[in-house]
Protein backbone atom coordinates (compact mmCIF):
# COMPACT_ATOMS: atom_id res chain seq x y z
CA UNK A 1 0.00 0.00 0.00
CA UNK A 2 1.33 3.41 -1.00
CA UNK A 3 0.65 6.14 1.55
CA UNK A 4 0.33 9.81 0.64
CA UNK A 5 0.27 12.65 3.15
CA UNK A 6 -0.82 16.10 2.05
CA UNK A 7 0.15 18.64 4.71
CA UNK A 8 3.08 18.09 7.06
CA UNK A 9 2.25 20.52 9.84
CA UNK A 10 2.03 19.25 13.41
CA UNK A 11 -0.35 16.33 12.91
CA UNK A 12 0.72 15.47 9.37
CA UNK A 13 4.32 15.14 10.51
CA UNK A 14 3.35 13.15 13.61
CA UNK A 15 1.33 10.81 11.41
CA UNK A 16 4.22 10.28 8.98
CA UNK A 17 6.76 9.68 11.75
CA UNK A 18 4.47 7.33 13.70
CA UNK A 19 3.61 5.19 10.67
CA UNK A 20 7.27 4.81 9.74
CA UNK A 21 8.66 4.34 13.26
CA UNK A 22 5.85 1.89 14.06
CA UNK A 23 6.85 -0.19 11.02
CA UNK A 24 3.36 0.23 9.63
CA UNK A 25 4.79 1.74 6.44
CA UNK A 26 8.27 1.75 4.96
CA UNK A 27 9.69 5.15 3.94
CA UNK A 28 9.83 3.99 0.32
CA UNK A 29 6.05 3.43 0.40
CA UNK A 30 5.28 6.99 1.46
CA UNK A 31 5.05 10.27 -0.44
CA UNK A 32 4.45 13.58 1.35
CA UNK A 33 4.01 17.20 0.40
CA UNK A 34 3.33 20.54 2.02
CA UNK A 35 2.38 24.02 0.85
CA UNK A 36 5.74 25.16 2.25
CA UNK A 37 7.81 22.42 0.64
CA UNK A 38 10.78 22.90 2.98
CA UNK A 39 8.74 21.38 5.84
CA UNK A 40 8.30 18.16 3.86
CA UNK A 41 11.98 18.15 2.90
CA UNK A 42 12.91 18.34 6.59
CA UNK A 43 11.13 15.03 7.16
CA UNK A 44 12.83 13.51 4.12
CA UNK A 45 16.21 14.28 5.72
CA UNK A 46 15.23 12.04 8.65
CA UNK A 47 13.73 9.31 6.44
CA UNK A 48 15.72 9.51 3.16
CA UNK A 49 13.71 6.70 1.56
CA UNK A 50 10.44 8.61 1.39
CA UNK A 51 9.44 10.78 -1.56
CA UNK A 52 8.42 14.42 -1.57
CA UNK A 53 5.83 15.45 -4.12
CA UNK A 54 5.73 18.93 -5.58
CA UNK A 55 1.94 19.14 -5.34
CA UNK A 56 -1.10 17.56 -3.72
CA UNK A 57 -2.13 16.13 -7.09
CA UNK A 58 1.24 14.41 -7.52
CA UNK A 59 0.90 12.76 -4.11
CA UNK A 60 -2.69 11.67 -4.79
CA UNK A 61 -1.76 10.24 -8.17
CA UNK A 62 1.04 8.12 -6.71
CA UNK A 63 -0.66 6.96 -3.49
CA UNK A 64 -3.39 4.46 -2.69
CA UNK A 65 -4.38 5.94 0.70
CA UNK A 66 -4.28 9.73 0.68
CA UNK A 67 -4.28 11.54 4.04
CA UNK A 68 -5.47 15.15 3.87
CA UNK A 69 -3.79 16.82 6.86
CA UNK A 70 -4.52 20.49 6.25
CA UNK A 71 -6.62 23.02 8.15
CA UNK A 72 -10.40 22.72 7.69
CA UNK A 73 -10.70 25.79 5.45
CA UNK A 74 -8.07 24.35 3.08
CA UNK A 75 -9.62 20.88 2.71
CA UNK A 76 -12.03 21.75 -0.10
CA UNK A 77 -9.24 23.30 -2.15
CA UNK A 78 -7.12 20.16 -1.74
CA UNK A 79 -10.02 17.93 -2.76
CA UNK A 80 -10.59 20.00 -5.88
CA UNK A 81 -6.88 19.79 -6.73
CA UNK A 82 -6.61 16.02 -6.35
CA UNK A 83 -10.03 14.98 -7.70
CA UNK A 84 -8.90 14.70 -11.35
CA UNK A 85 -6.32 12.02 -10.45
CA UNK A 86 -8.48 10.03 -8.03
CA UNK A 87 -9.63 6.58 -9.14
CA UNK A 88 -12.35 4.48 -7.52
CA UNK A 89 -9.83 2.09 -5.96
CA UNK A 90 -8.15 4.85 -3.91
CA UNK A 91 -9.10 6.07 -0.44
CA UNK A 92 -9.12 9.67 0.81
CA UNK A 93 -8.71 10.14 4.57
CA UNK A 94 -9.31 13.43 6.37
CA UNK A 95 -7.96 14.00 9.89
CA UNK A 96 -10.03 17.07 10.76
CA UNK A 97 -13.11 16.74 12.99
CA UNK A 98 -15.38 19.56 11.66
CA UNK A 99 -15.59 17.94 8.22
CA UNK A 100 -17.50 14.67 8.04
CA UNK A 101 -16.68 11.70 5.86
CA UNK A 102 -19.98 12.32 4.11
CA UNK A 103 -19.01 15.86 3.12
CA UNK A 104 -15.75 14.66 1.60
CA UNK A 105 -17.56 11.79 -0.09
CA UNK A 106 -19.78 14.35 -1.84
CA UNK A 107 -16.69 15.76 -3.61
CA UNK A 108 -14.82 12.59 -4.67
CA UNK A 109 -15.69 9.24 -6.25
CA UNK A 110 -13.58 6.88 -4.17
CA UNK A 111 -13.60 5.40 -0.68
CA UNK A 112 -13.57 8.01 2.08
CA UNK A 113 -12.96 7.91 5.80
CA UNK A 114 -12.02 10.23 8.61
CA UNK A 115 -9.28 9.24 11.05
CA UNK A 116 -8.65 11.62 13.94
CA UNK A 117 -5.19 10.88 15.34
CA UNK A 118 -3.61 11.97 18.62
CA UNK A 119 -0.17 13.24 19.53
CA UNK A 120 0.07 10.09 21.67
CA UNK A 121 0.24 8.08 18.44
CA UNK A 122 3.79 9.42 18.07
CA UNK A 123 4.70 7.10 20.96
CA UNK A 124 2.79 4.31 19.18
CA UNK A 125 0.08 4.60 21.84
CA UNK A 126 -3.31 6.19 22.43
CA UNK A 127 -6.45 6.02 20.32
CA UNK A 128 -7.22 6.94 16.71
CA UNK A 129 -10.87 7.70 15.91
CA UNK A 130 -12.44 6.24 12.74
CA UNK A 131 -15.55 7.29 10.80
CA UNK A 132 -16.46 5.91 7.38
CA UNK A 133 -18.19 7.20 4.29
CA UNK A 134 -21.14 5.21 2.95
CA UNK A 135 -19.13 4.05 -0.08
CA UNK A 136 -16.02 3.07 1.86
CA UNK A 137 -15.21 -0.54 1.01
CA UNK A 138 -14.75 -3.30 3.56
CA UNK A 139 -11.26 -3.82 2.17
CA UNK A 140 -10.25 -0.23 2.97
CA UNK A 141 -11.82 -0.36 6.41
CA UNK A 142 -9.87 -3.48 7.31
CA UNK A 143 -6.65 -2.23 5.71
CA UNK A 144 -6.60 1.09 7.60
CA UNK A 145 -7.65 -0.52 10.89
CA UNK A 146 -4.77 -2.98 10.52
CA UNK A 147 -2.38 -0.17 9.64
CA UNK A 148 -3.32 1.95 12.66
CA UNK A 149 -3.16 -0.95 15.10
CA UNK A 150 0.61 -0.62 14.79
CA UNK A 151 0.59 2.95 16.10
CA UNK A 152 -2.60 3.21 18.20
CA UNK A 153 -5.84 1.63 19.32
CA UNK A 154 -8.22 2.29 16.39
CA UNK A 155 -11.83 2.88 17.42
CA UNK A 156 -14.87 3.49 15.23
CA UNK A 157 -17.15 6.24 16.58
CA UNK A 158 -20.57 7.62 15.72
CA UNK A 159 -20.81 11.10 14.22
CA UNK A 160 -22.66 12.54 17.22
CA UNK A 161 -19.72 11.99 19.61
CA UNK A 162 -17.00 13.17 17.25
CA UNK A 163 -16.22 16.35 19.18
CA UNK A 164 -16.19 14.94 22.70
CA UNK A 165 -14.21 11.87 21.58
CA UNK A 166 -11.69 14.16 19.90
CA UNK A 167 -11.55 16.36 23.01
CA UNK A 168 -10.62 13.35 25.12
CA UNK A 169 -8.25 11.64 22.69
CA UNK A 170 -6.69 14.45 20.70
CA UNK A 171 -7.01 17.56 22.90
CA UNK A 172 -6.76 15.66 26.18
CA UNK A 173 -2.94 15.51 26.24
CA UNK A 174 -2.76 19.32 26.01
CA UNK A 175 -5.48 19.76 28.65
CA UNK A 176 -3.79 17.46 31.13
CA UNK A 177 -0.33 18.87 30.37
CA UNK A 178 -1.74 22.26 31.37
CA UNK A 179 -3.16 20.81 34.59
CA UNK A 180 0.14 19.11 35.44
CA UNK A 181 2.04 22.34 34.83
CA UNK A 182 -0.35 24.07 37.25
CA UNK A 183 0.27 21.20 39.69
CA UNK A 184 4.03 21.80 39.39
CA UNK A 185 3.67 25.58 39.77
CA UNK A 186 1.56 25.09 42.89
CA UNK A 187 4.18 22.83 44.45
CA UNK A 188 6.94 25.37 43.74
CA UNK A 189 4.95 28.29 45.17
CA UNK A 190 3.75 26.48 48.29
CA UNK A 191 6.95 24.62 49.23
CA UNK A 192 10.73 24.78 48.89
CA UNK A 193 10.94 22.42 45.91
CA UNK A 194 12.59 23.83 42.77
CA UNK A 195 10.86 23.78 39.34
CA UNK A 196 13.31 21.28 37.80
CA UNK A 197 12.85 18.72 40.57
CA UNK A 198 9.07 19.17 40.64
CA UNK A 199 8.93 18.73 36.85
CA UNK A 200 11.09 15.61 36.95
CA UNK A 201 9.02 14.04 39.72
CA UNK A 202 5.72 14.89 38.01
CA UNK A 203 6.86 13.56 34.63
CA UNK A 204 8.04 10.28 36.10
CA UNK A 205 4.81 10.00 38.10
CA UNK A 206 2.78 10.33 34.90
CA UNK A 207 4.89 7.71 33.14
CA UNK A 208 4.39 5.35 36.06
CA UNK A 209 0.65 6.06 36.13
CA UNK A 210 0.43 5.23 32.45
CA UNK A 211 2.27 1.95 32.99
CA UNK A 212 -0.04 0.95 35.85
CA UNK A 213 -3.06 1.46 33.60
CA UNK A 214 -1.40 -0.07 30.54
CA UNK A 215 -0.46 -3.22 32.44
CA UNK A 216 -3.99 -3.44 33.93
CA UNK A 217 -2.81 -3.35 37.53
CA UNK A 218 -5.54 -0.81 38.34
CA UNK A 219 -8.37 1.14 36.79
CA UNK A 220 -8.57 4.90 37.39
CA UNK A 221 -11.11 4.26 40.15
CA UNK A 222 -9.27 1.44 41.91
CA UNK A 223 -5.97 3.30 41.72
CA UNK A 224 -7.48 6.29 43.49
CA UNK A 225 -8.99 4.02 46.12
CA UNK A 226 -5.63 2.29 46.65
CA UNK A 227 -3.71 5.54 47.21
CA UNK A 228 -6.42 7.49 49.00
CA UNK A 229 -6.38 5.90 52.46
CA UNK A 230 -9.31 7.00 54.61
CA UNK A 231 -8.25 9.88 56.86
CA UNK A 232 -4.86 10.15 55.13
CA UNK A 233 -2.98 12.96 53.43
CA UNK A 234 -4.12 12.06 49.91
CA UNK A 235 -7.71 12.31 51.04
CA UNK A 236 -7.17 15.88 52.18
CA UNK A 237 -5.82 16.75 48.75
CA UNK A 238 -8.78 15.05 47.04
CA UNK A 239 -11.16 17.19 49.11
CA UNK A 240 -9.50 20.32 47.72
CA UNK A 241 -9.75 19.00 44.16
CA UNK A 242 -13.44 18.16 44.60
CA UNK A 243 -14.10 21.64 45.97
CA UNK A 244 -12.06 23.62 43.47
CA UNK A 245 -12.66 21.83 40.17
CA UNK A 246 -16.45 21.89 40.50
CA UNK A 247 -17.98 22.12 37.01
CA UNK A 248 -14.67 23.09 35.37
CA UNK A 249 -14.59 20.17 32.96
CA UNK A 250 -18.25 20.59 32.06
CA UNK A 251 -17.44 24.18 31.08
CA UNK A 252 -14.41 22.95 29.13
CA UNK A 253 -16.53 20.64 26.99
CA UNK A 254 -19.14 23.36 26.50
CA UNK A 255 -16.40 25.70 25.23
CA UNK A 256 -14.93 23.17 22.80
CA UNK A 257 -18.37 22.24 21.49
CA UNK A 258 -19.28 25.90 20.93
CA UNK A 259 -16.09 26.40 18.93
CA UNK A 260 -16.73 23.17 17.05
CA UNK A 261 -20.25 24.30 16.11
CA UNK A 262 -18.80 27.46 14.54
CA UNK A 263 -16.22 25.42 12.60
CA UNK A 264 -18.90 23.04 11.36
CA UNK A 265 -21.03 25.99 10.21
CA UNK A 266 -18.10 27.34 8.18
CA UNK A 267 -17.39 23.99 6.54
CA UNK A 268 -21.07 23.46 5.71
CA UNK A 269 -21.03 26.75 3.81
CA UNK A 270 -17.96 25.58 1.88
CA UNK A 271 -19.38 22.16 1.02
CA UNK A 272 -22.91 23.35 0.25
CA UNK A 273 -23.80 22.42 -3.37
Amino acid sequence: MKIGIIGTGNMGRILAEALIDGNAVSPSSMMITNRTLSKALEIQKIYPGLSVGKSAAEVAENADAIFVCVKPHHVLGVLEAINPVLTRDKCVISITSPISAGQIESKVNCSVMRIIPSITNRALAGVSLFSFGTRCTTEWREALFTLFKKVSVPLEIEENITRVASDIVSCGPAFFSHLVQSFINGAVKATEIDPETATKLSSEMLIGLGELLSQNHYTLQTLQEKVCVKGGITGEGIKVLESETGDMFEKLFQATHNKFAKEVEKTEEQFRP
